[in-house]
């Protein structure tokens, strides 16, 4: 017998989930309503929620509480997420019993082909010597007094080596005799030896490099842990690149670092806030190069995530291994 599934969601569903996927989930999964539904349709939909054994969904899949959980969905087995971060609602499903699928992976494949463009972009200057409207008419080619190493024989600092940061690592290593240094205190030492890089601190990290890019897991213990301390030891030619998440940066200590060596540069994909006050000098620091958190999927990139999601359901209610299933204990760690 067929199992019942559901879409639940936000305004972005359709666009994610492609005709071929739908198509897809259709050829064996029974979907009583075509809807996408929201908690709105809670009472509505009572009946059929009542027997849906898995969701499909992505960004603007809201919050339940255990309750909710409970009243609403008592045959739920799954819920496959295509997106990345499942913070926001996978707790109460992963304590109820319910599988919780993320498409981070798919997520992330586009943010480290970002951020490796990035790398290659900051590591030739092309951020200190870009030509700006400011500039006028003029062709200036901009020198700015200090010499940058190209993509050969550079130092990358790579801060967490999770998913993403293992995606540009792997990149990064297409590149010649780059050294690759490493802070992440959950990688194993085999592992970082696997990898091919050097474990070491932030202060090395940020001393050493001549690119710096941050990845690291989004929780209260990374909150501010990129500082004055840290951004004042950049070399004068370094760039800072930023995909990851703003609230790790206190950002008032990054624009005091820019300002005073203004040959350093921040490439920042996300800020906190997002976007940044108006009064920020993020907006006017001409070190600073914003982009409006455009690292992720975007495009055709989405549909992706979406696909990466069927394949779960389909080794899921087949019985077979899984890839991309979110435990407790990995939410200590993931974005």
């Amino acid at each position: 017998m067929m199992k019942n599934a559901v879409f639940f969601g936000g305004n972005r569903l359709r666009e994610v989930y492609a005709p071929a996927t739908v198509e897809r989930l259709h050829s064996s999964l029974n979907f009583e309503t075509e809807d996408t539904l929201t908690k709105a349709d809670l009472e509505r939909c009572r009946g059929i929620l009542a027997r849906t054994d898995y969701i499909f969904t992505t960004w603007g899949f809201p919050h339940f509480e255990k309750e909710e959980i409970r009243e609403y969905l008592p045959n739920l087995k799954a819920v496959f997420y295509g997106a990345g971060s499942v913070q926001h609602f996978a707790r109460e499903f992963i304590e109820e019993g319910i599988a919780v699928f993320s498409a981070w992976a798919a997520n992330g494949v586009p943010v480290a082909e970002f951020t490796f463009a990035e790398i290659i972009l900051a590591s030739k200057g092309y951020y200190q010597r870009l030509h700006r409207q400011s500039d006028g008419a003029e062709w200036k080619n901009r020198s700015v007094g200090v010499s940058f190493p190209g993509s050969f024989e550079i130092k990358v600092g790579v801060i967490g080596a999770g998913m993403i940061g293992k995606m540009v690592i792997e990149k990064l290593k297409t590149l010649g005799r780059t050294e690759i240094l490493v802070f992440d205190p959950f990688l194993p030492d085999e592992k970082a030896e696997e990898l091919g890089v050097k474990k070491t601190s932030l202060d090395e990290i940020f001393s050493e490099s001549d690119v710096i890019t941050n990845h690291l897991a989004n929780n209260p213990a990374t909150v501010g842990m990129l500082n004055g301390a840290l951004f004042s030891k950049m070399k004068p030619h370094a760039a800072f690149i930023n995909t990851g998440r703003g609230a790790q940066v206190v950002e008032a200590d990054l624009c005091a670092a820019l300002e005073a060596v203004p040959t350093r540069a921040a490439i920042l994909d996300v800020t906190w806030p997002e976007p940044p006050e108006a009064s920020s000098p993020l907006y006017t620091l001409p070190n600073v190069f914003l982009s409006p958190h455009l690292a992720g999927s975007f495009g055709n990139e989405v549909h992706r995530l979406s696909e990466y999601m069927a394949e779960e359901y389909e080794a899921f209610d087949a019985g077979k291994p899984t890839r991309y299933r979110v435990t407790l204990a990995m939410l200590e760690t993931m974005a």
